[in-house]
């Protein structure tokens, strides 16, 4: 099952675009938004900015509609602007991301990079957080081959990439 909690923005509306290099904030390489004065602490604000991220051909951005117009900010990012939020627990088990949507854990897609877990995704990938590495602790194994998931479904090995996808 997926879900989708992205806010509905009508899309007859004019378009603002604002470009990454003029957004006031960025999201670090925990997943946790920034601007000039630190660190987002509201997580009202916080939800909002997650559940309102959205890809296209010109990369990440959040939108909201603004005053009868629809505004579209591209922001910077480090690595990944989608984080695994929670693990799911089941067969198979699902990863809810920070963006609301629920994806399954596909344990051929995995792999590490600079000693953190991460899942392909489209033509990008997922960042496991260090809550829910916590939670696959029990799931991950060190073999001689390396690093292993090993579920109900199988062991699976990790691959350490030495560049992101």
């Amino acid at each position: 099952m997926k879900k989708n909690n992205h806010p509905q923005v009508d899309p007859s509306l004019p378009e603002i675009v604002i470009p990454r290099e003029n957004a006031v904030f960025w999201m670090d390489e925990r997943g946790r938004w920034q601007n000039r004065h630190g660190r987002f602490e509201h997580k009202r604000i916080i939800d909002h900015f997650n559940r309102s991220i959205r890809c296209d051909s010109g990369g990440y951005y959040v939108t909201q509609e603004r005053n009868g117009f629809c505004e579209k900010v591209y922001f910077r990012y480090v690595d990944t602007p989608l984080f695994v939020f929670r693990v799911l627990a089941g067969d198979p088990m699902d990863l809810e991301l920070n963006t609301g949507e629920i994806v399954p854990l596909e344990p051929e897609r995995l792999f590490t990079h600079r000693d953190q877990l991460y899942q392909r995704h489209g033509t990008g990938c997922l960042k496991f957080t260090d809550r829910t590495l916590m939670a696959m602790a029990p799931c991950l194994v060190e073999t001689p081959e390396g690093l292993c998931l090993r579920i109900d479904a199988g062991t699976f090995p990790i691959p350490d990439l030495p560049n992101l996808p």
